[in-house]
């Protein structure tokens, strides 16, 4: 079952197995759908949403199934009933291109209004969309400092305590029985915490990639991958290279 059959059945399925963790000694919870939810801040963190990439495909002559916006905002509409945040931050590439926000459908626009309402919601500016959202609810930056937490959209070069990015969509391998499994993770080693892609049509870069070099102190990192129903957390040294 895919993430966005589980979104559309979040309200009969039992609650999913999430990973507890702390960043920098705050709490988090790594939801198997992609987000994560910090319950002393009461907020909600996704990460490269990449809504209308299909359109900003199509608008270079590349046809793409033009569902994607749908399918992504129906998952985040899921995690946001389900944790009823008070703020929500997405971590940047919200969408696909520069005028991905200008051209989205009013549709979108009204799903994205009925998330928001009632709630402060902060775009972190992503590489993809360095210039903000337009006529949406809430308000852009290029990056946040909140709870002892610095959120942005790429992951520093240098340590940083606290840090919640996205940008490297990070997944893992894991074997077992003769058998390989990746799915895209969270991961952290207990000072930043990178998040994976929530959008739909959005890849993975393996952990084990040359991009991840100096992020992390690899003896604390564990990979929490995205399961069916629950997320499964495993040591870097136990990842399947």
């Amino acid at each position: 079952m895919n993430r966005l059959a589980l979104a559309q059945q979040a309200h009969t399925l039992p609650a999913p197995l999430c990973a507890e963790i702390a960043v920098n000694g705050v709490a988090v919870v790594c939801d198997p759908l992609g987000a994560l939810f910090m319950p002393d801040l009461s907020l909600l963190v996704v990460s490269d949403l990449h809504l209308e990439k299909g359109a900003a495909y199509a608008r270079r002559g590349s046809l793409l199934p033009p569902y994607d916006t749908l399918a992504t905002l129906k998952i985040l509409s899921a995690v946001i009933a389900r944790y009823d945040p008070s703020i929500v931050v997405s971590l940047g590439d919200n969408f696909h291109d520069r005028v991905g926000s200008a051209e989205m459908p009013p549709v979108f626009r009204e799903l994205i209004g009925a998330m928001a309402r009632g709630r402060e919601w902060i775009w972190i500016n992503g590489n993809h969309d360095p210039d903000g959202t337009v006529e949406l609810p809430g308000r852009s930056a290029d990056e946040i400092l909140y709870g002892g937490l610095v959120f942005r959209h790429e992951p520093s070069g240098t340590e940083a305590l606290g840090e919640i990015a996205g940008h490297l969509h990070p997944a893992a391998t894991v074997r077992r029985r003769e058998k390989s499994v990746r799915r895209p993770c969270f991961a952290s080693d207990g000072k930043r915490l990178l998040m994976p892609a929530f959008g739909v049509m959005s890849g993975g870069l393996d952990l084990r990639h040359k991009a991840f070099r100096g992020i992390f102190d690899k003896p604390a990192l564990t990979a929490h991958l995205l399961g069916r129903d629950r997320i499964y957390s495993v040591r870097y040294d136990k990842l399947s290279g």
